[in-house]
């Protein structure tokens, strides 16, 4: 069975090969399925007797919110991905041409939830890099929305970003929940733009929205609520490892490099030092809107 999907304006194919799998493994993706015509970002193909007769080169073993993924590289430039759960469990098999753009992938886990985690982190993967190319980024953020601009919060797990969002939803009139952890940020004809996806961490907000940036915002916790804009190379810095990015690979990183620049020159950045209280929903507020 194939399925179709437009996430941030990009079609994406799933064809599944076995008859034991469907779209009920990505619950959070029926709201961006689409009957459009265009060009594809890509196609994965699910198929749980694949397995790559050869494994290429180690690129390393990367902890990712405290899942592991195995990244192996072969010499024409395509990738392998084993993605392994908190309990280290092996849950799917991915390969990937060097665009990203034609993926199979080999659902391993016993359990229902193991294979949509597979699956859904598969997705992500190929998503964040098929994209890069395209003024596109996956990004590790919690985005509200008010008077139909983006507000993205960023920083570590931790740092209190879903915390600061939903002090917006509380005290600040008009303001609605675009994604809580995985939006996506396109540059289009010099506008940025944050997008919906089917990514959205802890919170399921799974929305099929899209708003002009009004502003990033870098996040620290501090005892007291200050706001100021950043220099570009501190831009530079907080955009970066908000990117779902493989630094490893140059054409890769190159063109999310290149979008982040573009960032900086079209949106303001700014660092927000808060505690989790109205007063600092308050306060970059009336900082970022002007209101």
């Amino acid at each position: 069975m194939e399925y179709q999907y437009n996430i941030a304006g990009h079609l994406c194919r799933i064809v599944f090969c076995d008859a034991g799998n469907d779209s009920s493994l990505l619950p959070s993706f029926s709201p961006f399925e689409s009957e459009e015509e265009g060009n594809l970002l890509f196609c994965l193909s699910v198929d749980d007797a694949f397995r790559w007769s050869v494994t290429g080169e180690e690129v390393g073993q990367f902890d990712c919110g405290g899942n592991n993924f195995g990244v192996y590289r072969l010499p024409d430039g395509s990738y392998q991905f084993e993605i392994c759960d908190e309990k280290k469990a092996l849950c799917c098999y991915l390969q990937a041409n060097a665009d990203f753009s034609d993926c199979r992938a080999a659902l391993v886990a016993e359990s229902d939830a193991g294979r949509k985690f597979g699956l859904n982190n598969a997705l992500m993967l190929v998503y964040a890099f098929a994209s890069a190319p395209y003024a596109t980024l996956l990004m590790h953020a919690s985005v509200i929305r008010n008077d139909g601009r983006g507000y993205l919060f960023l920083g570590k797990s931790g740092t209190g970003k879903s915390t600061h969002t939903r002090l917006w939803l509380s005290h600040i009139p008009g303001s609605d929940l675009m994604n809580d952890d995985n939006p996506v940020v396109r540059v289009v004809e010099g506008t940025v733009y944050v997008y919906g996806s089917p990514w959205s961490g802890k919170t399921p907000c799974y929305r099929r929205v899209s708003a002009p940036v009004g502003a990033f915002v870098q996040l620290r916790q501090c005892p007291e609520n200050t706001i100021r804009k950043e220099s570009v190379l501190e831009s530079f810095a907080s955009l970066l490892p908000s990117v779902s990015t493989m630094k490893w690979d140059r054409r890769i990183h190159s063109a999310h490099c290149d979008t982040i620049s573009d960032i900086i020159r079209l949106s303001p950045i700014y660092l927000l030092g808060c505690r989790p209280d109205e007063e600092a929903a308050r306060l970059s507020f009336h900082t970022l809107t002007g209101r």
